[in-house]
C-alpha cells in the first residue's frame, strides 16, 4: 500500500487476517495453559498449605505472577476480541480500518491495569510505582510466556517434592514403628541400648523433616544444572536417605538381639564347654610341668597360668542376663565371650604344648635310639659287644630320672655313627684289578 502509520508500515487485508489467525491460535494455547495452571494439583495445594522460609516468599511472588498473568490474557482477550470486530464490520476493510487494525495489532496501546494488592508482589510492576504498563500484542505475550514460566516452575517444583518426600518418610515412619516395637520386646530402649535412643533420633529427625518439607518443599530441591525447564531438577532426600540408612544398621542390630534369643542357650552350652576344655588343658599343662620338672634336667619349663576365672564370671553374668531377658545386654556380652574363650583355649593349648616340649624330644630320642636297634638287628649284629655298649650307654640316660637331655641326644648320636659305621663297608684309598677289598668293617675303639 505504501501507506505508514504511528505503527509502521500499514498492515493489508491478507497480512490482518493471517495476523488475526495467528493470534487467533496463540490465545487458544495460552487459555489452555492458564487453565490447566490454575488446576494444577500442586497450586492447589500451595493455595491450602501453611508456607514458611523460601516457598513462602516464592508463592507469594507467584501468586502475583498468576493474578497477572490472568489481567494480560483479559488485555490480550480484549485486544483480539477488537482487531475481530473492526475486520467484521466489512468484507473489504476501508484504510481507516486497517490502519486502526494495524495500530492494535503492532501497535504498544494495549493497557494493563491492576491494583496495588494484586501487583505488589509481581515480578513486573513491582518497584515501578506504576499501576498500569503498555504492551503490544507481541510483547505481551512475550511478557505472559516469562510470568508463565515461573509460575509453572515454581507450582511443578513444589508438587515434585511433595509428591516425593512426604510419601516417603511416611512410610519410612511406619517402618520406624513397626522396628520400635520389636526393640521394645527384647529390652532395645532409650538409655539403655544405643540402638534405642538412635530410634528417639530418627523419630525426632522425621517428625521434624516431615514438617519442613510440607511448609517449604522448594528448600528440598535440587535444580538440574544448565536446565531452564519447568521443574527441572530432582527432591533432595539427602536427610532422608541418611535417616533411612541409620534404621537399616539398628534394625540389623534388632535381628541381632533376635538371633541371640532364640540360640542363646546353645551358645551359652557352647561357651561352658570351650572354657571346661580350656581348664581341664591348663590343668594337664600344670600336671605336665610337675612331671617335666622332676624327670627331665637342665630344661627351663614355662609356668603354667590358672583357670579363666575372669570369663567364668562373665558367663555366670551372661546366663544372668539370659534368665532375666535382658537380650540387648546378652548380644554384646555374648559375642565378646565367644572370641575370648576360643582365644582361651588357644592359649591353653599352647602352653601344654610349651610345657610338654622336653617330654617330646625325649620321646623322639627314645624312639630313634629303638629304631636303630631294630636296625642293627635286622643286619644280625644285635649282640655287636660295640654297640651293646653304645645303646646301653643311651638307653640308661634316657631312661634315667632326671634326664639331661643334651647328653642323651649327644649319646643316641654316638650310637647312630657306630651302627652307620659298622654297615658302611671301607674301601681301601688305593687298590687294584687284582686288590681285595676289606670287609671287615671298621676299627673299633673301646
Amino acid at each position: 500500500m505504501g501507506v505508514t502509520g504511528p505503527s509502521g508500515p500499514v498492515m493489508d487485508r491478507d497480512e490482518v487476517d493471517r495476523a488475526l489467525a495467528r493470534l487467533g491460535a496463540e490465545h487458544e494455547a495460552i487459555e489452555t495453559s492458564l487453565l490447566a495452571l490454575q488446576d494444577h494439583a500442586g497450586r492447589r495445594l500451595l493455595e491450602g498449605a501453611e508456607l514458611t522460609g523460601t516457598t513462602k516468599e516464592r508463592w507469594t511472588s507467584t501468586e502475583a505472577s498468576i493474578t497477572l498473568l490472568w489481567a494480560y490474557f483479559d488485555a490480550y482477550t480484549d485486544a483480539l476480541r477488537s482487531a475481530r470486530d473492526i475486520r467484521s464490520r466489512r468484507r473489504w476493510s476501508s484504510r481507516d480500518d486497517l490502519v486502526e487494525l494495524t495500530e492494535l495489532l503492532r501497535g504498544e496501546g494495549i493497557t494493563v491495569a491492576g491494583s496495588a494488592t494484586a501487583t505488589a508482589n509481581a515480578p513486573t510492576l513491582a518497584g515501578t510505582g506504576k499501576l498500569s504498563e503498555q504492551f503490544s500484542l507481541a510483547a505481551l505475550v512475550e511478557r505472559m510466556n516469562e510470568l508463565y514460566a515461573s509460575s509453572l516452575d515454581m507450582v511443578v517444583t513444589a508438587d515434585a517434592v511433595w509428591s516425593a518426600l512426604p510419601a516417603r518418610i511416611d512410610l519410612l515412619a511406619a517402618e520406624l514403628q513397626r522396628t520400635r516395637q520389636l526393640a521394645h520386646s527384647v529390652g532395645v530402649r532409650p538409655g539403655e541400648h544405643p540402638a534405642g535412643d538412635d530410634l528417639e533420633r530418627i523419630t525426632r529427625t522425621l517428625t521434624t523433616l516431615r514438617e519442613r518439607v510440607v511448609s517449604d518443599p522448594l528448600a528440598f530441591w535440587v535444580p538440574a544444572q544448565g536446565s531452564s525447564a519447568p521443574g527441572g531438577g530432582r527432591p533432595d532426600t539427602t536427610t532422608y536417605d541418611r535417616e533411612a540408612r541409620a534404621l537399616e544398621e539398628v534394625r540389623r542390630e534388632i535381628d541381632a538381639v533376635l538371633t541371640v534369643r532364640q540360640d542363646a542357650e546353645a551358645r551359652l552350652v557352647k561357651l561352658r564347654d570351650i572354657l571346661s576344655r580350656a581348664d581341664r588343658t591348663l590343668a594337664e599343662a600344670r600336671s605336665a610341668r610337675g612331671e617335666v620338672l622332676a624327670k627331665i634336667a637342665a630344661s627351663e619349663v614355662p609356668a603354667v597360668s590358672g583357670p579363666p576365672t575372669a570369663l567364668q564370671e562373665q558367663l555366670a553374668t551372661a546366663a544372668e542376663y539370659r534368665r532375666h531377658a535382658q537380650w540387648h545386654r546378652l548380644s554384646p556380652l555374648l559375642e565378646s565371650l565367644e572370641e575370648k574363650a576360643e582365644d582361651e583355649l588357644l592359649r591353653a593349648r599352647e602352653s601344654l604344648t610349651a610345657v610338654t616340649a622336653p617330654l617330646a624330644v625325649r620321646a623322639e630320642l627314645r624312639g630313634r635310639l629303638d629304631a636303630y636297634k631294630a636296625k642293627v638287628a635286622r643286619h644280625g649284629l644285635a649282640e655287636d659287644p660295640f654297640l651293646v655298649e653304645r645303646y646301653d650307654a643311651a638307653r640308661r640316660m634316657l631312661w634315667s630320672a632326671p634326664c639331661d637331655l643334651r647328653v642323651a641326644e649327644e649319646a643316641v648320636l654316638r650310637y647312630q655313627r657306630a651302627v652307620a659305621d659298622l654297615l658302611s663297608p671301607r674301601v681301601p684309598e688305593q687298590s687294584g684289578p687284582n686288590d681285595r677289598v676289606d670287609r671287615r668293617g671298621p676299627t673299633r675303639e673301646r
